[in-house]
């Protein structure tokens, strides 16, 4: 077995790392995003959940683009919700960016998220 090259990625188009990570670490053909709050490069949040869903995922996307990928390779996703209630308006924001075969996902609430976020969402993604 040869001993795949671990690169980190970085983009503008997303709010940079708040500690000591990276915004995604491609290993080989594998892209592990870190989870993305709902807010802007400049660290604004977002006023709502459906807001902020969609700037998570907003950061996803510029982040997979950053490294060559794009939603569709996406396999996995976990989404972090401060509150379960917000599932189904997170939903359909989620349900916006993604088309079948949809990626698997795991959904679970939090006590809190940094900089009290109302969600955030972390990926893998594959390219054959």
């Amino acid at each position: 077995m040869t001993q795949q090259e671990r690169n980190t990625i970085a983009t503008q188009q997303a709010p940079g790392a708040i500690g000591p990570y990276s915004q995604a670490v491609q290993y080989g053909n594998l892209l592990f995003t870190s989870g993305q709050l709902g807010m802007d490069a400049s660290g604004h949040f977002a006023p709502t959940v459906e807001e902020q869903a969609k700037r998570s995922l907003l950061n996803v996307k510029a982040i997979l683009e950053a490294a060559g990928f794009g939603m569709e390779h996406i396999v996995k996703t976990t989404v972090f919700l401060k509150d379960m209630n917000d599932f189904q308006a997170v939903n359909e924001v989620y349900a916006s960016f993604f088309a079948e075969p949809y990626p698997a996902r795991s959904a679970v609430e939090v006590a809190r998220l940094p900089k009290d976020g109302l969600v955030e969402i972390e990926v893998v993604a594959s390219k054959s």
